[in-house]
């Protein structure tokens, strides 16, 4: 008795359920292609183009026409320039021997040793080049205050990248720096 009374039940539950479920679903289904045709019809308003409702599914649309759309870079300050291929230090940079830094140096040697560092200065010196020697307080493969050897200094970068390319075939790891 009470396996025939328990498979009733669940007949009349999944008939129940499934009358109920296309029902809603269809409902559901209508709703959703109403709001997708009026929000198409409120995008397409706004683009100026028609639409012409034929079907709750059925949508049709006039080819909206655009007009090119010119750019133009306008750069507010020469420090915003590219800097691609320039690095910045971090910190605390002090010249110690030779002239002021402007915007960009040209890099050729980084000594955890002064007297290295002045060595190397002096040959470039010797070279005709304005060199200087500069500390700073970065902290690089565990050891902290580098010395580095400017061969030059310039107020633009394409100046600077031009000294870098030539002091680059003797050496090898010249790099540019930027001084805020």
């Amino acid at each position: 008795m009470k396996k025939i009374l328990f498979f009733a039940t669940t007949l009349a539950m999944l008939a129940a359920m499934s009358s109920c479920k296309s029902s809603h679903e269809s409902a559901y289904r209508r709703a959703y292609n109403n709001a997708k045709a009026q929000e198409a019809a409120i995008v397409n308003q706004t683009e100026g183009t028609t639409v012409v409702t034929v079907d709750e599914s059925d949508v049709v649309e006039t080819p909206v026409t655009t007009q090119p759309v010119t750019v133009q870079r306008v750069e507010a300050n020469p420090a915003a320039q590219d800097m691609t291929g320039v690095r910045t230090i971090n910190g605390n940079v002090e010249v110690v021997n030779g002239d002021a830094l402007k915007a960009f140096s040209v890099v050729v040697g980084s000594f955890q040793n002064q007297a290295n560092a002045e060595g190397a200065c002096n040959e470039l010196r010797a070279a005709g080049y304005s060199a200087r020697v500069i500390r700073t307080n970065e902290t690089i493969n565990g050891f902290t205050g580098w010395y580095r050897v400017i061969a030059s200094s310039f107020d633009s970068k394409a100046s600077a990248v031009q000294s870098r390319d030539e002091l680059i075939g003797k050496y090898k790891g010249a790099w540019v720096l930027y001084r805020k």
